[in-house]
């Protein structure tokens, strides 16, 4: 079997769609469809099973995923390592960032690491804390940013930046004339939340439970999988909620939800990074530059 074979399996059994592999691969969808037939032929293996006019994967298939994807992982490490001898001429670099981080604070430090390293290309993925931690645990990312902590032990965490926390609320929620004085007041609600998962959901259910409050206790009127959705729906009336400052700035300026008094806690951006796995120029290249502006140097990798 090729490494090209490899790629070609895993982005369809991702996407359980041929055509829509081989559009992400820039593949016809014949290539791929030969790529799949041609791995199955070679080792006697059903990998899909054609049900309707999609596909699935079989119990081997499923098998073999992981595998595939270490195999590529370790391909795309030997390719860093080869790379890296060309000092940062040359390269690649892979992020992962949850919502905040990644819509609202890394955009503006590619950029600038783009300016100063144009040879290497920068690529971004965007998904909750989960999402983010699983990228660079199965060596997806070379480097992941989230909010809020982590608890897996072959990722390190490094703060190096803070985010502000806020209470905010439609302009004609009651809060707006008459913020909640006492923490059992947050009960009331109604709340907009993130899904679990996400570090916006747990920084506010650890400080609630700070606060003698337990989670299940609040009111909680809806939950999105993204902080754009979360502020549509305050702006729209739903309900509160705590959300990074960042997220709802605009929105504040423009006078479309109210900023309620009640102190909220800050927490830290996090990069993370493999313990095991190799290194490159280009990520501590990135972790430096994040030294700038006041913010805190992350640690040299070893």
């Amino acid at each position: 079997m090729t490494l090209e074979q490899l790629r070609i399996f895993v982005a369809v059994a991702e996407r359980e769609h041929v055509t829509r592999a081989a559009e992400a691969l820039n593949l016809t969808a014949s290539a791929t469809s030969a790529a799949i037939a041609a791995l199955e032929a070679r080792h006697a293996a059903r990998l899909f099973d054609r049900v309707g006019r999609g596909i699935v994967l079989t119990q081997v298939g499923r098998l073999f995923l992981p595998e595939a994807r270490a195999v590529l992982a370790r391909a795309s490490a030997a390719e860093k390592v080869l790379a890296d001898l060309a000092g940062l001429a040359h390269g690649s670099l892979a992020l992962a960032g949850s919502q905040t981080a990644g819509n609202y604070w890394l955009p503006a430090l590619i950029a600038r690491f783009r300016a100063h390293y144009p040879g290497i290309a920068v690529s971004l993925v965007i998904g909750n804390t989960d999402f983010v931690a699983a990228c660079v645990r199965d060596g997806a990312a070379d480097l992941g940013f989230i909010e809020g902590g982590i608890d897996d032990p072959v990722l390190s965490a490094t703060p190096v930046a803070e985010d502000e926390m806020v209470l905010v609320a439609p302009v004609t929620h009651r809060w707006t004339w008459r913020p909640p004085t006492v923490p059992e007041h947050l009960r009331e609600g109604p709340w907009v939340l993130r899904e679990p998962g996400s570090g916006t959901r747990a920084i506010l259910e650890a400080h609630l439970r700070s606060l003698g409050i337990a989670p299940e206790e609040l009111d909680v009127a809806l939950e999105y999988p993204s902080n754009e959705a979360v502020r549509a729906a305050v702006e729209a009336g739903s309900g509160v909620t705590v959300i990074s400052r960042r997220v709802v700035e605009e929105a504040l300026r423009a006078g479309t939800m109210a900023l309620i008094a009640f102190p909220m806690p800050r927490r830290p951006f996090l990069a993370l990074r493999h313990r095991e796995r190799y290194a490159t120029k280009a990520a501590q290249a990135f972790l430096d530059l994040l030294g700038g502006d006041g913010m805190p140097t992350a640690p040299a990798i070893a």
